[in-house]
């Protein structure tokens, strides 16, 4: 007889999501596309087994990785009639309540948790004199004890993961070592150290061990493709040698690795876990059909979800002069949607930086768009912003002077002075930071644009009220745009792409969609470059059913104007926005490039072909209109971008990927950079048109 509360629980369910919910496996993993209903999947899995004595639901353990996501997580199994809910929480929060509950039982005395680590390293760096901030060491430390690297070899896992750290490896390691014993001989531990110590907790106490897996006999664990080696340590000693284990991810929306998050455990989740089973969750019921082929084309694989919504409209590319122009178009934007009868709640813009929201923010509201800035952490927030404002109160200047000193600062990348060599007193504030990237990379430093951000606010409040003090101005961040408001109010989201992740909207503006910052400019290795591919893949799939893309020809950096390219990945969305497939376009260009390639080389006895200058050659004739675009664009000579000669041995040459366009004769490893994925897509167009 069938359960009535099962038919309850399975109503509405896809075949997929059917299968997921109602798998007898005691180790599953769940591919969960974006908007494929994961969450949804998860909880029901947890109530069907619990409807069908298959699951204690008071042995169940959720791990997730916010806090958010735990609460919503229980609210939806008591929707379900779970009055015993399942423990949910983040792998810290567990973590700690097993060494609390350990600390109690044997009397021993609770370290202190170092949660703020920034001034603690201040004062472990006697001197800084390489523009070096204590923020670049703590994520520097962070990523090495994510992934479960001591400080003596530090330096060789940062050469061999391509890392950028803020001074010789060797000596951030040696920084590392004495981070670690200066926390040691305090007794103090930081979020990192509670997953360490609960893991060898429960390696070397067998009783407390058993107990836990006597708790938490099935362990469930959500966004799977976020976690890193250290969490995934844990993870296998929660569930000792005979698991039942659930998870659920997407590697397209893995976008931490940065940060030291390895999705290659949820692709190699049968190898850590033999016998699993695998569930795909392939339907998409957020975005229409329209939106997905956008968001599928910035990926390398043709492996887009299946739309269930009806078509709607193509999303949009529009290009502005400047940054300024591009804010009163996207308010322009909203204002009108929301006179059609979207609430404001409904709409979003999202950015690649923090700083980009501080000024889009500020832009809205000027123009009386209401909005919830979800900044990663407030501008007034940040501790490279928090140590700027602590510079000018000590300096005593009116708020314009101390402003305009930044700013200079800014400008001439002065050095910072010393800090203090560390004492037993109060940590010593840390002096305004200048940038620390390459200035040829108007974006390379989160850095200077939050400060650059910072400045540029604080002119605006001045040019409202002339009389505004250091003091004024501050409170006025804490209490304006800047200000995160409730979840409930109905206010315009302006967020980063990784703070959108998990969130929906049926109106999404990205802005700021421009070579340096989509892909964001320090992304130059090719792993780095993917993620940016997924970060935007995660923003375009946060659309229900409108999508507007934004780039402008001119930004402000401080006080510098740059002049800006389009992203790359515009190329490929434009495409598929037409109703075009991309990823069949690629793979017919290589082939046919590839192919004219070799009749070329066979009809010249196999030798490589002379080079000609054919000035009625479709590739010439494309890459000579587009070098022309350029340099108008930059208001150069053509000569400057490209000469002739290198324009015909591109013709000639045909190349289909980067490697093949440094071997073409004037092509060096900048300009490749710089014009390369322009330059092969315009071949692959001129080849594909010829055959």
């Amino acid at each position: 007889m069938t359960n009535p509360a099962s038919e309850q629980i399975l109503a509405g369910l896809n075949a997929e999501q059917r299968a997921a919910v109602t798998s007898d496996a005691q180790r599953l993993v769940i591919r969960a596309g974006a908007g494929s209903g994961k969450t949804r999947v998860l909880t029901r899995r947890i109530a069907y087994g619990a409807a069908n004595d298959l699951i204690d639901p008071r042995r169940v353990l959720a791990l997730t990785f916010t806090r958010k996501a735990a609460g919503e997580l229980n609210h939806r199994l008591r929707q379900l009639g779970l009055r015993q809910s399942a423990a949910a929480g983040t792998f810290h929060a567990i973590a700690l309540s097993q060494l609390r509950r350990k600390w109690e039982e044997t009397g021993t005395a609770a370290p202190t948790l170092l949660d703020r680590k920034f001034g603690f390293v201040a004062r472990l760096v006697p001197r800084v004199n390489d523009r070096t901030t204590p923020l670049d060491l703590v994520a520097e430390i962070e990523w090495a004890k994510a992934r479960r690297i001591q400080p003596d070899r530090y330096a060789e896992e940062s050469r061999k993961h391509d890392r950028k750290p803020p001074m010789e490896p060797d000596r951030v390691a040696q920084i590392y070592e004495q981070y670690e014993e200066t926390k040691s001989k305090r007794n103090l531990i930081d979020f990192d150290d509670i997953l360490i110590h609960c893991g060898r907790m429960l390696q070397r106490d067998r009783n407390a061990a058993e107990a836990f897996r006597w708790s938490f006999r099935h362990i469930f664990v959500d966004e799977f493709q976020d976690v890193n080696p250290l969490q995934f340590a844990l993870l296998k000693v929660f569930c000792g040698n005979d698991p039942h284990l659930c998870v659920v991810g997407d590697s397209r929306q893995a976008i931490y690795a940065w940060n030291g998050a390895d999705s290659s455990y949820l692709d190699d989740f049968s190898v850590h876990f033999p016998e699993a089973e695998v569930v795909s969750l392939r339907q998409n019921y957020r975005s229409t059909p329209e939106i997905l082929r956008c968001a599928s084309a910035v990926l390398p694989t043709h492996d887009s979800l299946e739309p269930t919504l009806p078509s709607g409209p193509a999303p949009s590319i529009v290009n502005h002069v400047d940054d300024k122009a591009e804010a009163r178009a996207i308010a322009r934007a909203l204002r009108n949607k929301h006179g059609g009868r979207t609430k404001w709640k409904d709409m979003a813009v999202l950015v690649r930086t923090n700083a980009q929201v501080a000024l889009l923010a500020e832009a809205l509201t000027d123009a009386e768009v209401p909005v919830t800035a979800r900044g990663e952490g407030k501008l007034v927030e940040r501790p490279e912003v928090l140590d700027a404002i602590d510079a000018m109160r000590r300096s005593g200047q009116p708020l314009m002077t101390a402003l305009d000193d930044l700013s200079g600062q800014l400008n001439r990348r002065e050095e910072p002075e010393p800090y203090d060599p560390i004492t037993d007193g109060p940590i010593p504030p840390e002096p305004p930071q200048t940038d620390d990237g390459d200035d040829d990379d108007e974006t390379g430093s989160e850095r200077r644009q939050l400060l650059s951000a910072f400045i540029r606010l604080g002119r605006d409040h001045l040019a409202v009220d002339p009389n505004a003090t250091l003091q004024s101005f501050v409170e006025a961040l804490k209490t304006g745009a800047n200000e995160a408001t409730t979840a409930n109010s109905d206010r315009v989201d302006v967020t980063t792409f990784h703070q959108a992740k998990g969130l929906e909207w049926d109106v999404v503006h990205v802005a700021g969609m421009e070579r340096g910052l989509s892909p964001i400019g320090h992304a130059k290795t090719p792993d780095a470059i993917e993620e940016e591919h997924r970060l935007i893949y995660v923003a375009l799939t946060r659309a229900r059913r409108h999508l507007h893309l934004h780039w402008a020809n001119e930004r402000r950096f401080g006080d510098r104007t740059s002049n800006r390219s389009p992203s790359p990945m515009l190329d490929d969305i434009g495409s598929a926005a037409r109703g075009n497939d991309p990823h069949r376009q690629r793979s017919k260009s290589a082939r046919n490039a590839k192919e004219l390639r070799k009749g070329m080389s066979a009809r010249n006895g196999g030798s490589r072909m002379k080079a000609t200058e054919d000035e009625s050659d479709p590739v010439f004739q494309a890459l000579r209109k587009w070098r022309s675009s350029i340099a108008k664009a930059h208001d150069v000579p053509a000569f400057i971008v490209f000469n002739n000669k290198t324009l015909h041995a591109i013709a000639n040459d045909r190349p289909s990927d980067k490697r093949s366009l440094l071997n073409v004769s004037g092509i060096g490893p900048a300009k490749a950079e710089q014009y390369g994925e322009e330059i092969l897509r315009l071949v692959e167009e001129a080849v594909t048109d010829q055959s």
